[in-house]
């Protein structure tokens, strides 16, 4: 009887074992120690000084700008990106290769997460074209060596755990194609009539920012910023003395917060600082013209030259008491420069290139927006015996003018577009520097297809060109002879 009952509490306790040692050992293909932590970070967008920033939400980075995140090797880290502005945004860690969904309109948010698997400093940034350089970029610091873990799946400890969790975190994206292509190049032409002799009234200037895919070149689309859907934006006419009462309106479909800087106003920013405007939403300040000119505006807001480059840029004429003398036509030309991933001519949807762009290193130049916008597409058109006037600004962001008419001479050329100063006579070519304009008037005397150019001529071949056609009877006192053709103009 006690064999019986030692042999039963000993059957009774070996049992006892084999369960507590089956409870205590890990499940199959699961690491047998884990001890790291989950980490939550919130980053909200803002334009703060000038500025793109990512800003603290809560914890210690709470209010920070660009704050440092910290993290262990093999820790789950979870990021939410909040729209503070409304713009688009994204957030990405090249070197873990995760990024973040866009996200854009007020209070709208993403959260991914991803495990970092080697230490060092790293960087976050925003992906999208220019932001990094507009301030977007912190910095990514992580601690500690990869664990060896084993489990019954992972046999070899020196298998690296992924940085990517692909369940929760959205794949670096590229732009799709252009669907439907916009015409967005500014007739010469569109040009508001000349305001003459008046007293001096309240104006108003309503301007819109407008995102579209428009044709750059045969077989090539890019994706403009635009005031009011085409480059240049609209031609602005007042007069000294005028009252400007501007509204900047985002559009809906826009990705971008846009402003409006005007050469023209006295004040802060020229209005920039008035006019940061999310998408969907709609700004506005008053100004005085207080200088005849003809001035530039564009957008200002970070990076600056991005948004220039692509396409947010106008001229407005501030007319001296009494107007302009009289001509015949006056005409609207600016240029610019586009800076494209792929080279000059490659077809397809083009992606701007933030790095040419501060390289100075552009793949086209441009009248009015395209290759070729303002030769057949939509040249300037003259009758012999005319006078004419060109409004011509560069919009840039980086290149000086040096503007030419093949085959005429520039009777008047009112230099950096000072209209109280005498104009020069006679000119060849002008220089028009970035951000600059310039009013030129001639007579033609001859018919034919006259060429405008920037003389920097390799330009040319990188799409700066447009036509000036005269029609009218041949005037053989003042041009005559036979065409031999081949020639470069």
């Amino acid at each position: 009887m006690k064999s019986f009952r030692y042999n039963s509490v000993l059957i009774y306790f070996t049992v006892l074992s084999i369960i507590i040692s089956a409870c205590a050992a890990p499940p199959a293909g699961r690491p047998s120690e884990i001890n790291n932590a989950i980490l939550e970070y919130a980053l909200k967008t803002s334009l703060e000084d000038g500025k793109m920033v990512f800003i603290g939400v809560g914890g210690d980075i709470n209010g920070q700008f660009n704050p440092t995140l910290k993290a262990n090797v093999g820790d789950t880290v979870k990021i939410t990106l909040i729209s503070g502005e409304g713009a688009e945004h994204d957030i990405g860690f090249p070197e873990f290769n995760v990024q973040s969904e866009h996200v854009s309109g007020v209070g709208n948010s993403t959260t991914f997460s991803f495990i970092p698997d080697g230490s060092g400093s790293f960087n976050y940034y925003c992906i999208i074209p220019g932001h990094r350089e507009a301030g977007m970029a912190g910095k990514f610091e992580v601690s500690g060596e990869p664990k060896k873990i084993v489990s019954s799946t992972n046999p070899d400890p020196t298998t690296p755990q992924p940085a990517l969790d692909p369940s929760n975190s959205a794949p670096i994206l590229n732009q799709p194609a252009a669907a439907l292509v916009s015409d967005i190049v500014r007739d010469p032409s569109d040009i508001p009539p000349a305001i003459g002799v008046r007293e001096p009234t309240t104006v108003r200037i309503n301007l819109e920012t407008v995102e579209v895919d428009g044709q750059l070149a045969d077989g090539t689309t890019y994706t403009y910023w635009t005031f009011n859907g085409q480059v240049p934006g609209p031609f602005l006419r007042v007069r000294v003395g005028d009252t400007l009462d501007v509204h900047l309106k985002n559009s809906t479909s826009s990705t971008m917060t846009h402003s409006v800087d005007f050469h023209a106003v006295t004040g802060p920013g020229g209005g920039a600082t008035m006019t940061q405007t999310p998408p969907g939403q709609e700004t506005m300040f008053m100004a005085k013209a207080l200088n005849p000119g003809l001035f530039v505006y564009h957008c200002a807001t970070p990076m600056v030259a991005d948004h220039i480059s692509n396409g947010m840029y106008g001229l407005i004429l501030v007319e001296p008491d009494g107007g302009l003398p009289p001509v015949d036509q006056e005409f609207y030309v600016m240029q610019g420069e586009l800076y494209t991933k792929g080279a000059f001519g490659e077809q397809g949807h083009q992606m701007p290139d933030v790095q040419k762009l501060l390289n100075e290193d552009p793949e086209y130049f441009v009248f009015n927006g395209a290759v070729g916008a303002i030769t057949d597409q939509k040249p300037l058109k003259a009758n012999v015996g005319e006078t004419l006037r060109i409004f011509f600004g560069v919009g840039g962001p980086n290149f000086t003018s040096s503007f030419h008419v093949i085959g005429e001479i520039l009777d008047r050329v009112y230099e950096t577009a000072s209209l109280t100063s005498p104009p020069l006579t006679d000119v060849q070519t002008t220089l028009v520097p970035t951000g600059g304009a310039t009013m030129v008037e001639f007579k033609v005397d001859v018919p034919g297809r006259y060429i405008l150019v920037d003389h920097s001529l390799s330009r040319l071949q990188r799409g700066l060109a447009g036509f000036l056609i005269v029609e009218g009877e041949e005037n053989p006192e003042i041009f005559f002879g036979n065409p031999t053709g081949g020639s470069g103009h």
